[in-house]
């Protein structure tokens, strides 16, 4: 009896910190600068979410030995036994790589860490989520009401606050840029809000746009003019990011959503006004291309440059180079360079020479071969599979429809090593996955709980 009433105090303590985690991480960037300008140890302050996750991570290792539920139920799904072999792949590529001086201490650690943290997580939320799922009947609040406060912060640096106004709180080039303009136009300022920049930014609100879109479509009786302003508010944000990675991510997204709700009677029915749209829309984009594309204000946004422009490399050109160099390094090393040999970790190696080919997937396939990518995929369309499966919960199809916008995003640049929204993300995901499929009841038992004194 002690020792239930030690366990179920335990998990309460494990879903503050997971809630913790999901809730701060949005402002994770402007607070640790913040600290870290007061305080100083900007790495220290930078890893306070890992902390949290290690203990966290260190009850779910106790759980697995002391909870035959919780463990059957994990172990005997393939997701959880791809992720091992992702995880075993990587730790033994990453042993060969530093071993043979192909990657240094602190590259090796920053690459792995990357690579594994936020499917560490995942496992986490959703072990603890299958005995206690109070969580994915909270989500929205979870969700949203960050995002309404990274909202209103991008409203005001698009409106009233100074370029520069992120400077007063640390920000600086040995931190985060206060802040970033496309072509080194000070008259288009990115919008980066408490994110540590423009395209995670933008990368981030595909997720709140994503859940109030569902919210609209299956419970329209619950909107009200809060919901409606936010909406809103989110997608000039989104605008102000410049991301057109995340503009298309998002409306992909919301593409998705709609499709899930068609059927074949309602094609029939509204098959002349669907043809009418989407040959406006069509339309639309390619008067607009023709009527502005020789406009600089058009080439700056949708291309990021322009024929006057001051940067050397325009946007889609280094973006195309990073793609094609990316793939070729794939082509030669296809058992991987080892974790810590691209992408951000990169940096730290002693040769000095970054690999950021700007599509995740080729990152992992650097680091881990074309194992490790196709490992990955399959993690990924193993998780949209399960999320497809619980689509009656507007909580998994929220996640479902921002995963194909994000996965989008993933293609053009390395989202998913930004730490606010693979965490965020895939833990939300983890609690997902404790929700039944359609037609199936809960087979777990919380375990009951003691009163104490």
């Amino acid at each position: 009896m002690k020792d239930l009433a030690v366990k179920n105090k335990l998990f309460s303590i494990v879903l503050a910190l997971i809630t913790i985690v999901i809730v701060l991480l949005p402002f994770h960037a402007f607070l640790t600068v913040w600290a870290a300008s007061i305080f100083g140890h900007y790495t220290l302050f930078r890893l306070w979410k890992e902390f949290l996750v290690l203990f966290c991570g260190l009850f779910v290792i106790y759980l697995f030995f002391t909870d035959k539920e919780i463990r059957r139920q994990i172990l005997k799904d393939k997701i959880v036994w791809v992720i091992l072999a992702y995880v075993v792949l990587d730790l033994i590529v990453g042993g060969v790589a530093y071993f043979t001086h192909k990657v240094s201490t602190k590259a090796l650690a920053y690459g792995l860490l990357d690579d594994l943290r936020f499917l560490a997580f995942f496992i986490i939320c959703w072990a603890v989520a299958i005995r206690r799922p109070e969580l994915t009947k909270r989500w929205q609040k979870i969700i949203l009401w960050p995002a309404v406060i990274a909202v209103l912060f991008g409203l005001l640096e698009m409106s009233v606050l100074p370029i520069n106004f992120l400077a007063h709180f640390g920000y600086s080039a040995k931190t985060i840029p206060p802040y970033q303009t496309i072509n080194n136009n000070i008259h288009f300022v990115r919008i980066l809000s408490t994110l540590r920049g423009a395209n995670p930014l933008g990368a981030y609100l595909i997720l709140p746009i994503s859940a109030i879109a569902v919210l609209f479509v299956k419970s329209i009786k619950s909107w009200n003019w809060a919901k409606v302003l936010f909406f809103i508010g989110s997608i000039i944000v989104l605008v102000g990011s410049y991301s057109r990675s995340a503009w298309i991510g998002a409306f992909l997204s919301c593409v998705i959503l709609a499709l899930t709700l068609i059927n074949r009677s309602f094609i029939n029915r509204f098959k002349v006004p669907i043809v009418v749209a989407g040959v406006v829309v069509l339309g639309v984009i390619i008067a607009s291309f023709v009527l502005l594309g020789k406009s600089t204000r058009f080439q700056d946004i949708v291309f990021h440059t322009q024929a006057h422009s001051t940067s050397p490399v325009s946007s889609d050109q280094a973006h195309i180079s990073a793609l094609i160099s990316g793939i070729k390094q794939v082509g030669l090393k296809p058992l991987g360079r080892g974790p810590g040999a691209s992408g951000p970790a990169s940096f730290y190696n002693h040769d000095g020479v970054p690999r950021v080919p700007e599509n995740y997937f080729l990152e992992v396939g650097e680091e881990s071969g074309f194992l490790g990518m196709a490992l990955f995929i399959a993690i990924n369309i193993l998780v949209g599979y399960r999320l497809w499966q619980r689509r009656d919960s507007q909580f998994a199809l929220t996640l479902f429809v921002s995963l194909v916008g994000i996965t989008f995003v993933n293609l053009l640049l390395l989202a998913w090593t930004d730490d606010t929204l693979s965490y965020i993300w895939w833990g939300l995901a983890g609690l997902a996955m404790a929700i039944p499929p359609a037609g199936k009841a809960y087979s777990a038992t919380k375990p009951k709980r003691i009163a104490t004194k």
